[in-house]
């Protein structure tokens, strides 16, 4: 999968459509048909690669986990919780984009939406010249929050270093009644000697304190 962020015409795109059962035709039947057809225009005038439509069946996880798109596009003019279930289990261990095109305007559909991860949740809006402010918007968003996610994983491990290092400098300090700068001193000599970086040797010093008792 490319990254989300390169230039949105190269974006590799699924689109996700309701379940259709086999039926006779009938007015909501055609609705959607209206509805793919005005999206899959919006996305081929654009530029953009359909790599495919799916249905929101239970083989859907799996075809995306095969076909790594770089956005998902679910086009659902009824509620779409179903859908959205099956998307966040095939996105859990790679997010991506999802933008939500849909006649739902409950405020508890679009809540439920939003924490399944949904970048974009457009009420009313699949008309085709909409689609690549839609899907411009959503990317933006994606990035942005992608990067607060990544910069506040980067916090949390800097946390959980400095706590390494923080016991292992006690456990020096205790053992050889060492000053705190002292057992850091130390502690950084050790890891430049065995080139592994601070809190790697902080770990191994605890981990063989605990197997020592």
């Amino acid at each position: 999968m490319k990254s989300p962020g390169s230039a949105s015409s190269s974006l590799r795109i699924v689109v996700v459509n309701p379940a259709t059962p086999v039926a006779e035709e009938n007015e909501a039947a055609a609705e959607q048909a209206r509805r793919s057809a005005a999206l899959r225009i919006g996305l081929l005038e654009c530029g953009y690669d359909l790599v495919a439509s799916l249905p929101a069946d239970v083989f859907l996880a799996e075809r995306i986990s095969q076909l790594q798109p770089d956005m998902i596009i679910v086009d659902s003019a009824s509620s779409a919780r179903d859908i959205l279930e099956h998307i966040v289990i095939a996105t859990s261990s790679a997010r991506r984009p999802i933008v939500l095109f849909t006649e739902d305007d409950a405020p508890a559909s679009m809540d439920a939406a939003l924490d399944a991860g949904v970048s974009a949740y457009i009420v009313a809006g699949l008309q085709a010249e909409r689609v690549k402010p839609v899907l411009d918007v959503a990317l933006a968003r994606f990035r942005r929050e992608q990067k607060l996610l990544d910069e506040l994983a980067g916090t949390r491990q800097k946390l959980v270093e400095r706590k390494l290092v923080d016991r292992a400098k006690g456990l020096l300090m205790a053992r050889y009644r060492l000053s705190e700068d002292q057992a850091y001193q130390r502690l950084r000599s050790m890891a430049m000697n065995k080139n592994m970086k601070l809190d790697e040797i902080a770990q191994r010093l605890i981990d063989v304190e605990d197997l020592l008792g």
